[in-house]
């Protein structure tokens, strides 16, 4: 079952879903707006013939932060990683899930591939795969609202929350865009 706000602010004022920084304005019908952070990971296109998923890759991509008040440019066809403002930690017996706004979706913007599933018992920034599918470039905003969380409560807490030992959770905690665990 989806949570609506009045149940999202339930569960943050419990603490068991934490949204740091978070403005009560950002709590929508059934979701939190989350905001573009300012550092970016880019592919070192120039130096690198291809992508192996399968092995480490030294150097594949470059950090790039944004300062205060300027901008990011992500050309059409262009693939960066992005991450949110916000660092979020769900409990055992909720999962999140992270999806665009509309709004950004209409002029060609795609912030996820893939990861826009959060397991219970994750912390940390949310990494965006931002995806540039229109033909002009888009102009990224750090401290835009980009995407929006939504959170579902599970029928009963998962015997293994992500993070648990043996699970292989190579994300948690993380800060900032965080590079593929195999490439790095």
């Amino acid at each position: 079952m989806v949570l609506s706000d009045r149940d999202i602010k339930k569960q943050l004022e419990l603490g068991r879903i934490r949204i740091a920084p978070l403005d009560m304005d950002d709590i929508q019908p059934a979701s939190v707006d989350v905001h573009l952070g300012s550092n970016f990971r880019i592919f070192k296109n120039s130096t690198q013939a291809f992508i192996d998923p399968l092995k480490t890759q030294e150097g594949l991509t470059e950090s790039i932060d944004v300062q205060e008040g300027g901008i990011f440019v992500l050309q059409p066809g262009q693939f960066a990683l992005g991450t949110t403002v916000e660092r979020i930690c769900v409990p055992c017996d909720i999962l999140g899930k992270l999806e665009g706004k509309s709004s950004l979706g209409r002029i060609g913007l795609m912030i996820h591939s893939t990861a826009g599933y959060v397991d219970p018992g994750w912390e940390g920034e949310i990494t965006l795969e931002l995806s540039n599918v229109a033909t002009l470039p888009i102009i990224l905003h750090p401290g835009m609202r980009i995407g929006q969380m939504s959170f579902e409560q599970m029928t009963s807490p998962v015997e293994r929350p992500y993070g648990s030992a043996g699970l292989g959770s190579h994300y948690q905690g993380q800060s900032g865009a965080c590079p593929s665990y195999h490439l790095r």
